[in-house]
């Protein structure tokens, strides 16, 4: 395994973080645990949830995620060893069942979300803290276009405020942000240092063969700014392991499960995709290791949150640390991704 500093602490993660958002959902809690002691004998100290998971986020499961975490026989005696992070909704009137749908990032919910969340995993703290998405409207979660809306959110400030009061108690080592775009990452950094307050030290956004949005603007946010990406779906849902094309809907797959899915399925995606199974194929490559290892060797990437129904994908994702890609076949990669850049955003 390889590691990098998670921005400017002292904290070394794991190039592979173990996704959890199917915990509760698609697998069981013993899978969990199975998953879980797999991956920390291979090396992976980082963890990754939300209290909002598993997803799809819905009012039976919500937070369930988080419980099978927490009885975790080794998050108790090990914990030294284990960099979790979890993560507050952002503003959800969609999501009723959530602090009565009034949810968002002022002091109040982060810090109800906090107390709840270290009491279902078990623990005194959290290694980092995750804003999961904006209170304002912006794009992220599929959208590229920036359509303003004049709206009433919670200032950086305040949110910031609340954050740096959990750092001093204890609760909370590190804080990040989650779905922000490079407005919003450069208005946390600069009220951090006007204010004196608790610094973001990673964003957690999409990154994958088919979204590489991040290079337009992040990536050399996240560089300058030694605020590393956190790359979420890097498979886009499983769909650049080619499990999916020629119409396939393999059995207790998610795209299967739920149809609600389509970011990484339209024409545009599929089209690419096709292109980038035939480049892993012709060099001899797994696709889904393929697609892995060109998000781990980005400049601007600290972690790659890889995530797994069966246990031989999870073993083939970690694996992945150790496929690297030659020159020929990042070049081939970068012309398809001239030819259809970022069908999947």
């Amino acid at each position: 395994m390889e590691y990098r500093k998670l921005g400017n602490t002292n904290i070394d993660v794991s190039v592979i973080c173990l996704g959890t958002m199917t915990w509760g959902q698609q697998n069981t809690e013993q899978e969990a645990h199975q998953q879980l002691d797999f991956a920390l004998d291979r090396g992976v100290n980082f963890i990754d949830t939300a209290e909002m998971y598993p997803v799809p986020p819905m009012p039976e499961t919500y937070t369930r995620t988080e419980e099978y975490i927490g009885r975790w026989d080794k998050l108790k005696t090990q914990r030294d060893k284990i960099i979790l992070a979890t993560k507050v909704v952002g503003k959800a009137e969609w999501a009723t069942y959530i602090r009565n749908g009034q949810a968002c990032l002022n002091r109040e919910n982060i810090r109800a979300a906090l107390e709840a969340s270290l009491k279902r995993l078990g623990t005194d703290y959290v290694d980092l803290y995750q804003l999961h998405w904006p209170d304002r409207s912006t794009n992220f979660f599929g959208q590229l276009g920036y359509n303003h809306v004049d709206e009433n959110f919670t200032p950086v400030e305040e949110t910031l405020a609340a954050c740096d009061e959990l750092v001093k108690e204890g609760k909370v080592r590190h804080f990040g942000i989650s779905n922000e775009t490079p407005w919003g990452t450069m208005k946390y950094l600069s009220a951090s240092e006007n204010k004196n307050l608790v610094r973001m030290v990673s964003v957690q956004n999409p990154y994958s063969l088919l979204n590489r949005t991040y290079e337009v603007g992040m990536a050399e946010v996240s560089i300058r700014e030694n605020c590393g990406l956190l790359a979420y779906s890097p498979l886009g849902f499983g769909v650049l392991s080619g499990k999916y094309l020629g119409g396939k809907h393999p059995e207790g797959a998610r795209l299967t499960l739920f149809d609600r899915f389509t970011r990484y399925t339209n024409p545009q995606a599929t089209a690419a995709t096709e292109r980038y199974i035939d480049i892993a194929k012709r060099h001899g490559l797994d696709p889904a290791q393929m697609a892995l290892s060109f998000v781990n060797s980005r400049p601007f990437l600290t972690s790659n949150i890889i995530g797994a129904t069966r246990m031989d994908q999870l073993e083939s994702n970690i694996a992945s640390i150790d496929v690297k890609l030659s020159n020929e076949v990042l070049q081939e990669i970068d012309a398809v991704h001239k030819e259809i850049p970022n069908p999947a955003p």
